[in-house]
């Protein structure tokens, strides 16, 4: 009788050790499956600003390349506003489920600043930066200034009367004006539009006499003689437009441009940015996305969570100080 129930104890030993090992064997293949699993439906990439502009171009550029390494497609929705703060926060506010990515512009690190977003720089978590760009000053082709002098001296002469469309109160295109009008003891009359595109679409109605946008987003009607630019932001002369001098060559001690990126709400567990991160990762070497960047004069810059994580910490210090000093802060 007790040889019997010591048999009996030990086979139900070894049933409950291959119960366990089996739970504990099962616990992992989910989670696997649970990781393997993501994306199992459409992502949604929102794009802060309106269709047409150089933040669009990239994440429709993005998107279509990124497809090749996700098992189910981007697809890109504009919301606009705000300077780009209601296309972020809604960005920021979304379920952390990879299910709705943001494609962050230098805005997100500006907009709190300024005391004109709901959000603060550390509530979305970074995939990666995918673009950069300077600003560039741009009239019409048929305006009275030809040089960048010219236009400054204009200006200068008269105080308010020189309107720059920018791409919201608040955009790094605002910004950028406000910055060159404080370098050179310039008073411009800023006029905001949803986005970059709207903008350039009133300088060529004569409804602003600049812009202060990327050169991607006045590229197609410089090419076709309607706008002249004048000047870029930037440390270097740009590849594609080298007879066109930077600020610094004349003098003004500028340089600033914006960036764009991919991210997440914070709360997104790491698994979901991984799977993301690696496939951005691949989509910018993907010659497609390069041609599109290149053909529209827009920078490639790609960087990965950590390095996008810091240089967004750092323009958040520059663009406070620089706020700060134009009294900008609302």
């Amino acid at each position: 009788m007790k040889r019997k129930n010591k048999l009996i104890g030990l086979i139900l030993a070894s049933v409950m050790s291959v119960s366990l090992i089996g739970c504990s064997n099962g616990g992992s293949a989910s989670t696997a499956s649970n990781k393997s699993d993501y994306p199992k439906k459409q992502i949604e990439l929102i794009v802060p600003f309106a269709a047409g502009g150089g933040t669009d171009a990239v994440a429709r550029a993005f998107a279509d390349v990124a497809k090749k390494h996700l098992p189910e497609p981007m697809g890109v929705v504009n919301k606009t506003g705000g300077g780009g703060a209601i296309g972020m926060a809604d960005g920021v506010n979304a379920k952390p489920d990879g299910y709705k990515a943001t494609l962050v512009t230098v805005e997100y690190a500006i907009l709190p600043n300024l005391g004109l977003a709901s959000f603060k720089t550390d509530d979305l978590k970074p995939v990666a930066q995918l673009n950069a760009d300077p600003s560039a000053v741009t009239v019409r082709a048929d305006s009275k200034w030809k040089t960048l002098e010219e236009f400054l001296d204009y200006a200068k002469a008269n105080p308010e009367k020189v309107r720059v469309g920018n791409a919201g109160s608040g955009s790094i295109w605002h910004l950028a004006a406000a910055a060159l009008g404080e370098k050179t003891g310039v008073k411009f009359s800023h006029i905001p539009y949803d986005g970059a595109a709207p903008a350039v679409t009133a300088l060529l109605g004569g409804h602003v006499e600049a812009v202060t946008v990327s050169p991607a987003e006045v590229s197609a009607q410089v090419k076709a003689g309607k706008l002249r630019m004048l000047g870029v932001m930037a440390d270097e002369p740009l590849e594609s437009y080298k007879d066109v001098p930077t600020l610094k060559e004349k003098n003004i001690d500028l340089s600033i441009g914006t960036w764009r990126g991919i991210a997440v709400p914070k709360d997104t567990p790491q698994e979901v940015v991984d799977t993301l991160k690696e496939a951005t990762s691949k989509a910018v070497e993907e010659q497609a996305f390069k041609d599109v960047l290149a053909k529209m004069n827009l920078g490639l810059k790609y960087q990965d969570d950590s390095a996008f994580a810091a240089l967004i910490k750092d323009d958040s210090s520059r663009f406070k100080e620089l706020i700060e000093k134009l009294n900008l802060k609302q």
